[in-house]
């Protein structure tokens, strides 16, 4: 008697989950990590847990969202190996195995992603597999700078990465915001001609790599700022042209567009603050938790809800979603550039991105067996 092997089942059902509770564990326990003077846990100390939301959770993310159904015999490892790379820096960053297996995850998963987008025409339409190959070997650039390799310093090359985040969001976000809010408006008889935007995409696909390779140096980090505020004000006129103002009926869609604002708002005062020499981390945040934080909460329930359900997620969701991830957002940027002078901000600030992340994780874990039985909302639809 042979066993039948097990059905391939789609990535972000792993990921998403273990991505959510991620983030929710390394925030807190960072901010413990200092303020309790334990030093524990040690890799979460410093720029520690920058590197677990850039190179643990946003790489599971995309590994979540981009790798669809895989078959087990591909999941396991990767799964394995992000988890192996998480806790073995969470617990001995300075370990040699622990430098080595976030470069393994990355350059893993950028071996079975980068290829799914090769076969389109348009290089527009090619460029989500080239800066998801960057975002990759930006970990294996951390591990060789840790190394001793005479390259910008861990904390430049974190700021760099973020910027390949808001250019990977601003791309991936347009290609899922504009379909979505040109099918809500035909819907209601309300004609879009501004969908996709090609020459503003073409722009911001231009000006923000620049932007990026500007700011590993410290001489060119204002010509960095400068090109940041073009790109806030590209992606601002993107939104403008959508016409959201349509859509009262999809908070999904309204949060969506909040997370995609995010990214304006985080260029913009990133480009400003390097502009005028002042510490642009507190801006960076306005990226990594507004931006990050909306797009992809808003992006998990939704593909959740669509394959569990075959709906959108309820309005609750979303919009907790967005007040939750707002009062993040906020508070640690009003911590500054040395937020554990400022605890009680910093504190809320983590209980919220807390709050957001592991209600998200609940929530995914609790769709996952509605996703096992296809035919349960088209029945329902037929009574």
């Amino acid at each position: 008697m042979t066993t039948r092997p097990l059905k391939p089942i789609h990535t972000f059902w792993l990921f998403f989950p273990a991505a959510s509770l991620w983030a929710a564990a390394v925030v807190p326990l960072s901010i413990y990590a200092v303020l309790s003077g334990s030093g524990w846990p040690p890799g979460l100390i410093g720029a520690g847990h920058g590197h677990e939301l850039i190179f643990g959770f946003a790489l599971a993310l995309i590994a979540g969202y981009t790798l669809g159904p895989q078959p087990w015999r591909v999941l396991v490892p990767l799964f394995v190996l992000w988890v192996a790379a998480r806790f073995v820096w969470l617990l001995a960053p300075d370990t040699l195995v622990a430098q080595l297996l976030s470069p393994a995850f990355a350059l893993l998963l950028a071996w079975h992603v980068v290829p799914r987008f090769q076969a389109a025409k348009k290089w527009r339409n090619k460029i989500a597999g080239p800066l998801i190959l960057v975002l990759c070997l930006m970990a294996l650039i951390y591990f060789l700078t840790q190394a001793g390799l005479p390259l910008p310093d861990t904390r430049r090359l974190l700021q760099t990465t973020i910027l390949g985040l808001l250019l990977l969001m601003t791309f991936m976000g347009g290609r899922i915001i504009a379909p979505a809010v040109a099918g809500t408006l035909e819907k209601r008889g309300i004609p879009l001609e501004a969908r996709v935007q090609p020459h503003i995409e073409g722009a911001l696909l231009v000006v923000l790599p620049i932007a990026m390779t500007l700011m590993l140096f410290s001489a060119t980090e204002q010509l960095a700022g400068l090109l940041l505020v073009s790109a806030s004000a590209l992606v601002v006129i993107r939104i403008a042209r959508w016409k959201l103002w349509h859509c009262s009926n999809r908070p999904d869609l309204l949060v969506l567009a909040l997370g995609y604002l995010w990214l304006a708002i985080g260029a913009a005062f990133a480009g400003a603050r390097l502009l005028t020499g002042h510490p642009v981390l507190p801006a960076l945040h306005l990226i990594v938790v507004g931006a990050l934080g909306t797009l992809s909460g808003s992006v998990m329930l939704r593909l959740a809800w669509q394959r569990a359900r075959r709906t959108f997620p309820p309005a609750w969701q979303v919009i907790a979603i967005a007040i939750l991830v707002a009062a993040a957002t906020i508070s640690r940027y009003l911590a500054g550039a040395t937020p554990y002078s400022q605890p009680l901000l910093l504190w809320f600030s983590a209980g919220c991105w807390t709050l957001t992340f592991g209600g998200i994780a609940g929530q995914v874990l609790a769709l996952y067996p509605g996703a096992q039985k296809p035919h349960t909302a088209r029945n329902n639809r037929r009574k």
